[in-house]
């Protein structure tokens, strides 16, 4: 009888761990590189509220800003072996391993917001995300992130084309970075989270972000002045390990993906609002800015644009006329 007891008291205690282990939540950490004032990062939070009340908790969204959990380039090999669920990444810091994803940040091909609000559902964006499902890892987020650049500088502004002869710039990667060798810059790529820094001990002269990231990432303790551009279309896409994705239940993919179109038409809305405020909160920090008519945009794009398309085009030469086609469809 004793036996028949202890056997049942086990077989309750394995029953009840099973149970408490069925109730945990599915975990979902994602590693993205920008800091929490960033809009963006209050779009993940949002994102994470959203996910929680579409699968009653069943599913936590966990996120990791500012390279807490991965740098920057760390991001795909970890979320493709499995270290970590899912990512953002900025397009063009693909560089030569998916040079397509670059097309985007073209100087002044892609930045009229109707395209913008269009390219979510467009075969366009379907075509860069097969480029990233054929690298071991699930596309299923484009948030847009800017189409306002702010170059920043502290000696003197750059307004005019001869203003970046010698200027050591923050670049992005080789192909975009075509556009500042082109006007005689010499460009230094490297991630956001690293551009303050550079500035602060001159091995930058002038640095190149977002509108809002300028903000965030407090250029104006070490930049005087900037000139704002409708430059080219910045987006963070959203990737995960593909073997975690399709253990999901169907019913929290399906909420996940819910949630993830929420999201891309939020941060239209989110994306437009904040690159105005940073306007005048820079003006308020004591940033000099220069607003770039469209007269001086069209001698810029005259100067920077063509070296990147034709780089672009040698980079990608398979694929690289395809998605410049699809994007102009929009």
């Amino acid at each position: 009888m004793q036996t028949i007891r202890t056997l049942a008291t086990m077989l309750a205690l394995a029953f009840s761990a099973s149970l408490a282990l069925a109730q945990q939540p599915v975990v979902m950490r994602i590693s993205h590189q920008v800091p929490p004032a960033h809009h963006l990062s209050k779009l993940l939070e949002a994102f994470a509220a959203d996910v929680k009340a579409r699968t009653n908790g069943q599913v936590e969204v966990q996120l990791f800003g500012s390279e807490q959990l991965a740098k920057a380039v760390e991001n795909f090999p970890f979320v493709a072996k499995g270290s970590i669920e899912a990512a953002m990444s900025v397009n063009f810091q693909w560089g030569k391993t998916i040079p397509e994803l670059s097309a985007l940040t073209i100087p002044y091909f892609f930045t009229d917001l109707e395209r913008i609000k269009r390219f979510p559902q467009s075969e366009a964006r379907k075509f860069l995300d097969a480029k990233l499902d054929a690298r071991g890892v699930k596309s299923v987020m484009w948030i847009y992130i800017t189409r306002q650049s702010i170059f920043t500088s502290s000696k003197a502004p750059l307004i005019k084309l001869e203003d970046f002869k010698g200027v050591k710039i923050r670049g992005l990667n080789q192909l975009t970075d075509e556009a500042l060798t082109a006007v005689g810059a010499a460009p230094s790529a490297m991630p956001g989270s690293e551009v303050y820094q550079a500035l602060q001990s001159g091995v930058l002269d002038a640095g190149l972000t977002d509108l809002s990231a300028a903000y965030s990432r407090k250029f104006f303790e070490v930049q005087k002045y900037g000139t704002v551009s409708p430059y080219f279309t910045v987006y963070f896409h959203m990737f995960v390990n593909p073997k975690w994705w399709n253990a999901l239940k169907p019913e929290h993919r399906a909420a996940l993906e819910a949630a993830v179109a929420k999201t891309e038409k939020d941060a239209i809305e989110v994306t437009e609002k904040t690159a105005a405020d940073a306007l005048t909160q820079l003006k308020e920090k004591g940033m000099t800015l220069h607003l770039q008519t469209p007269q001086e945009a069209q001698v810029w794009r005259a100067k920077m644009e063509q070296p990147v398309i034709d780089a672009f085009l040698k980079t990608a030469p398979e694929s690289g006329a395809k998605i410049i086609e699809l994007l102009n469809k929009l």
